[in-house]
C-alpha cells in the first residue's frame, strides 16, 4: 500500500488545530485554583450550593455554640450574593452570633472550600445594644448600637483602633448606614479572656465587632476586599424583611 505524503504546509496546520483544542494542551486549572488565596479577591464561584446541614455537623460548629438558625440565614444569604456576584472574596464567610452571651465565642470564621473553622473567638457588642447580650439594634448615627444583617468587607487601614476593616452595610433599613457611622472590624483589649476574668461580660464598643487584639491580624488578612460578613439576631422583623433573606 502507498503512503499518502502530507505536504509540509499542511502538516503545521493540523498541528496548531491539535495544540489549540481545549483540554489537549494548556494550562493546567488545578494549579490555578490551587494558587487562589483568601488575602486577595478571587473569581466569583457559580456552584455556590453547600450541604449545610452536612457542613454544620462536620464542622462542629453546634459544639462550639453557633446556632443552626445562624448558620442557615448565614449560608443562605451567602450563596445568594455570590450568586449575583456581589462577592469578591469568595469562599469564605464571616458568622457573629448575637443571640449568644457576649462571654462566648461567637465569632466564627469558616473556609468553606476546604470545609474548615479557621477561627472561633470574641466579639463585642455596641454599648447600647445590650450588657451581657445584644437585645437593641439601629441603623442610625451615634446611636452606639449594633447593626444587623449582611455586609460586605472592604479595604483594611490603619486608625485610632490600629489595624482596622471598613464594612459595608448591604441591607437597606438595618445596616446601610455602617460606613457612614465608621462601623469597622478592630482589635480591643476589651474582647479577650483577661477582660473576662475581671468582669461578668465583654466591653462594648460604639457599634463596631470589635475582635480580640491577637486575632485582628489573623481575620482581616483572611476576609478583607469583598467578603460575606453577617451579624445575626433573631429579630422578627429582620428576618421577615431583609430582601437578602426573602428575595
Amino acid at each position: 500500500m502507498r503512503k499518502l505524503k502530507i505536504p509540509f504546509s499542511v502538516s503545521i496546520i493540523l498541528f496548531l488545530f491539535l495544540v489549540s483544542v481545549p483540554g489537549h494542551a494548556g494550562t493546567n486549572t488545578n494549579e490555578i485554583n490551587s494558587a487562589e488565596s483568601f488575602n486577595s479577591p478571587g473569581p466569583v464561584i457559580k456552584d455556590t450550593h453547600f450541604n449545610t446541614e452536612r457542613l454544620y455537623d462536620s464542622l462542629g460548629l453546634e459544639h462550639y455554640g453557633l446556632s443552626k438558625k445562624a448558620w442557615q440565614y448565614a449560608l443562605k444569604g451567602y450563596e445568594k450574593l455570590v450568586a449575583k456576584g456581589k462577592i469578591e472574596n469568595t469562599g469564605v464567610i464571616t458568622i457573629c452570633d448575637f443571640s449568644l452571651s457576649s462571654r462566648q465565642k461567637r465569632l466564627f470564621l469558616i473556609d468553606l472550600k476546604n470545609g474548615e473553622l479557621i477561627l472561633n473567638t470574641y466579639v463585642a457588642h455596641g454599648r447600647k445594644s445590650g450588657t451581657e447580650y445584644a437585645r437593641y439594634f439601629s441603623n442610625k448615627a451615634n446611636s452606639h448600637q449594633s447593626s444587623i444583617g449582611f455586609y460586605i468587607t472592604k479595604n483594611p487601614y490603619y486608625g485610632e483602633n490600629g489595624l482596622s476593616l471598613r464594612l459595608n452595610g448591604i441591607e437597606s433599613g438595618f445596616n446601610d448606614k455602617a460606613l457612614k457611622r465608621n462601623i469597622v472590624v478592630h482589635g480591643s483589649e476589651y474582647a479577650s479572656d483577661d477582660f473576662l476574668n475581671c468582669n461578668n461580660f465583654l466591653g462594648r464598643s460604639y457599634g463596631c465587632p470589635a475582635v480580640p487584639e491577637g486575632d485582628i491580624e489573623t481575620i482581616i488578612n483572611t476576609i478583607k476586599e469583598g467578603s460575606c460578613f453577617f451579624i445575626y439576631y433573631p429579630a422578627k422583623k429582620y428576618l421577615a424583611s431583609s430582601k437578602i433573606l426573602n428575595g
